[in-house]
């Protein structure tokens, strides 16, 4: 059984990619499941996705533990979750980032004993936001050619069937841009066959039996000041607003509007945006009347700041 794990972030495709991989292993002949991991889906935020694929029933479910590979979409999230990204990985578990550098740094404090692949993503022929949207297809596209099992006319075929909406320029350069990575791995060491192929131990739920108390303590309740300024949600952004001050008309909507608070009126009148905080949610741009708010793709480094406040 093929068990693979995607990680990247809430708009990067993440769900998408692992349906283009379940797909193309279904056209292959096997059993398949693909599905998202549910949790704070929203714009920027981390999420994941699984695909286990394998040519007899698949019993087991859940998430995955033990993953023979690891795709990680966006190298911010190496620092930001490095724990869940690391989560039952072995040496023979191979890791693919989406990242040109080097990120040896992160696989040593994390203790990290598996093999890192680089992901090579095909450069878009169009503006940097469709670059964004090309990361998923290419996350797919590299994963099915480390399972070796895979073909490039069913990865081709499941992109044809999981992006029909696209039009035919999209869908030409989507292609293209999995081809090159399915190809970028030829080189690459494949995932191992697992000889052990049997349903996971059970494992204790560690059940905590809890006593029930006086209202008085067991009710909802604050006992403390609130603590979120100190949660640097920037990190979840993949876009990032821009305020033009030559067309802003200071009429404060993008502030009232904001969910988090994140932008803030300056004594001149003009908005100010805490990236610190700023999820990137876009919310800003769609109320702004004077479209005077423009977005710009974040762009991720390993050396950026976790909460990515240097925008």
């Amino acid at each position: 059984m093929y068990r693979i794990r995607f990680h990247g972030r809430g708009g990067q495709g993440m769900k998408t990619s692992s349906r283009i991989l379940g797909t193309a292993f279904f056209y292959e002949g096997y059993e398949v499941q693909d599905a998202p991991k549910y949790g704070a889906e929203r714009r920027g935020a981390p999420v994941s996705a699984y695909v286990r694929a394998d040519k007899k029933s698949i019993f087991e479910r859940g998430v995955i533990h033990n993953p023979d590979l690891v795709v990680v979409s966006d190298e911010s999230l190496l620092i930001a979750i490095p724990e869940i990204l690391a989560e039952g990985t072995t040496p023979r578990t191979i890791i693919l980032v989406n990242s040109s550098g080097n990120v040896s740094e992160w696989k040593e404090k994390s203790d990290v004993k598996s093999e890192i692949v680089y992901l090579p993503v095909k450069e878009s022929a169009g503006d940097n936001e469709n670059a964004v949207h090309l990361v998923s297809t290419a996350c797919a596209a590299a994963a099915a050619g480390l399972t070796a099992v895979i073909s490039r006319i069913n990865i081709e075929k499941a992109m044809l069937e999981e992006h029909s909406s696209l039009d035919t320029s999209a869908m030409k350069e989507n292609i293209e841009a999995a081809l090159y990575a399915y190809d970028s791995m030829k080189q690459c060491k494949k995932i191992p066959p697992r000889s052990d192929d049997v349903l996971y131990a059970m494992h204790d739920p560690k059940w905590a039996e809890f006593r029930f108390q006086h209202s008085g303590l067991s009710a909802p309740a604050i006992h403390h000041a609130g603590t979120s300024v100190k949660n640097a949600t920037g990190s979840w952004r993949i876009f990032h607003p821009e305020i033009r001050e030559d067309i802003c008309s200071r009429c404060s909507l993008c502030s009232g509007y904001c969910p988090d608070s994140a932008i803030k009126i300056k004594e001149d009148g003009y908005p100010e945006i805490d990236y610190t905080h700023c999820k990137g949610c876009l919310i800003c741009l769609t109320v702004c009347p004077k479209h005077a708010i423009e977005s710009h793709p974040e762009g991720s480094s390993f050396k950026r700041s976790h909460y990515r406040g240097d925008v």
